[in-house]
C-alpha cells in the first residue's frame, strides 16, 4: 500500500478486513496471552507487552504515514521520547531546542541527566548556535518543528545533513505539523517522535505516543526496550488512536483554515503584540503542506495573558493540544512551567491556542470579545 495516497493508507494500512468474519474494522484483541503450536512457535503474538495484534495495526499504519516501516506505539508521549534516550550511553551529549514542550525538557533535564546524559540548548534555526553548541560527545540532535510553544521553524534538511555529516542522528517531534503537513524523515531525520494524544488521537479521549525510524537496526533497539521497560499502550488506546487517524487529513485541512482566521484578527487586534505562526516562514513554506493549527501571541503583560484565557466562551481553558475543541492555555504556569529558570523558560506574556474545528466565525468572535476585555 506504499504507492497510495495518505488519505487512504490512513485509512486502510495495517488494517484489512478481519479475515475471519469480514468485519471492515478489525476487531480490538484485548488477550494478554497467546497460544502456540509448540515451545517457541507462536503465530506473531506471545504476550501482550511484546506485541498485540490491534497495536501492530497502528504501528503499521502510522509508520506508513512517516513513510517507513518501522514504528512503535507507546502508551504516552514521554514515554516514546524516553526509549529514544535510552538508547544513548552515560556520557553522550543530545542538543535541544531552547523552546521546548516543558515536558520534553524536563525528560532531560530531571530524569536523563541523573544518569550521565548532557544537554546544551540552543537555537537550531542559527547553524552557528547549533555549530558552538557541538560537542565530539554529541550524539544526537532533538527538534522540534513548529516548536512548543513559539512555533518557531526549523530546516530539517539542514539540521540533518549536518548530524549525519557528524556521525550524530536527528530525532525530530512531529507532534504539531503531523505527518500529514510534514516529513521529517523523507527530509532526513533518523526519528520522528509524537504525542499521539495530540491531532493523531484528535479526540481528547487517549493518551499515547509514536516512534517511527528509518534505520532497521536502530528500530530494533527501540523494540527491545519498548518490550524491556513496557511503557507499551493498552489495545483500546491504539483502536482510538487508530480511529482517529482515519481521519487525519480532513481534521488537519480544517485545523490550518480555522487557524488562518485567528492569526488574520490577531495580527489586528490592539491588545496583542506579537503573533507567532509559522506561515512567514520560507522554511516552513517549503518543508510544510500547510501551516498547521497551532497559534501562540504575546500580550502586553502577563496579567493581561492570564485575563484573556479566563475570558473565552469556546476556547477552553486547558492543557494538551491537537483535538477537534479548541484549547487556549498559559505555557508559563501549566504546559511550560517546569521550564521556569532554565534556558527554555516561557515569556510570561505568551497565550497558546490549539485552534479546533468548531464554526470558524465563533472561534474569531470569541477570541475577540475575550481581548476587547484588554485592549488598551
Amino acid at each position: 500500500m506504499t504507492d497510495d495516497g495518505f488519505e487512504t493508507r490512513a485509512i486502510h494500512a495495517g488494517q484489512p478486513p478481519d479475515p475471519h468474519t469480514g468485519a471492515v474494522v478489525p476487531p480490538i484483541s484485548l488477550a494478554t496471552t497467546f497460544a502456540q503450536h509448540g515451545v517457541g512457535e507462536h503465530r506473531g503474538f506471545e504476550y501482550a507487552r511484546s506485541g498485540n495484534p490491534t497495536r501492530a495495526a497502528l504501528e503499521e499504519c502510522v509508520a506508513s504515514l512517516e513513510g517507513t516501516t518501522h514504528g512503535l506505539a507507546f502508551a504516552s508521549g514521554l514515554a516514546a521520547e524516553d526509549v529514544v534516550l535510552r538508547t544513548l550511553d552515560p556520557g553522550d551529549h543530545v542538543i535541544i531546542p531552547d523552546d521546548a514542550y516543558g515536558g520534553t525538557f524536563r525528560l532531560f533535564a530531571r530524569v536523563h541527566e541523573r544518569f550521565g546524559l548532557a544537554w546544551t540548548a540552543c537555537d537550531l534555526r542559527d547553524p552557528d548556535a547549533l555549530e558552538r553548541a557541538w560537542r565530539d560527545e554529541t550524539r544526537m540532535v532533538w527538534a522540534e518543528t513548529p516548536t512548543n510553544p513559539m512555533l518557531r521553524v526549523v530546516d530539517i534538511a539542514a539540521v540533518a545533513l549536518m548530524t549525519r555529516e557528524r556521525g550524530a542522528r536527528l530525532v525530530v517531534d512531529n507532534t504539531f505539523a503531523t505527518p500529514y503537513l510534514q516529513q521529517p524523515l523523507a527530509l532526513g531525520a533518523d526519528a520522528a517522535v509524537h504525542s499521539s494524544t495530540k491531532y493523531l488521537g484528535g479526540h481528547s479521549d487517549v493518551v499515547g505516543g509514536f516512534v517511527a525510524v528509518r534505520d532497521g537496526g536502530w528500530a530494533d533497539e527501540l523494540r527491545y526496550l519498548q518490550n524491556a521497560a513496557g511503557a507499551v499502550p493498552a489495545p483500546f488506546d491504539c483502536y482510538l488512536v487508530l480511529r482517529g487517524v482515519k481521519t487525519l487529513a480532513v481534521r488537519m485541512r480544517a485545523h490550518c483554515e480555522n487557524a488562518r482566521a485567528v492569526v488574520a484578527m490577531l495580527r489586528e487586534h490592539p491588545a496583542v503584540t506579537e503573533v507567532c505562526y509559522p506561515d512567514t516562514s520560507e522554511v516552513a513554506a517549503r518543508q510544510m503542506r500547510d501551516f498547521g493549527g497551532m497559534v501562540s501571541f504575546l500580550v502586553r503583560d502577563e496579567a493581561t495573558a492570564i485575563d484573556v484565557v479566563g475570558r473565552t466562551r469556546i476556547f477552553t481553558l486547558a492543557e494538551s493540544l491537537g483535538a477537534v475543541e479548541s484549547l487556549i492555555e498559559h505555557p508559563a504556569r501549566m504546559t511550560h512551567l517546569s521550564a521556569v529558570g532554565s534556558p527554555l523558560e516561557v515569556d510570561r506574556r505568551l497565550v497558546r491556542c490549539s485552534v479546533g474545528i468548531e464554526t470558524t466565525e465563533d472561534l474569531v468572535a470569541d477570541l475577540r470579545r475575550a481581548l476587547d476585555s484588554a485592549a488598551p
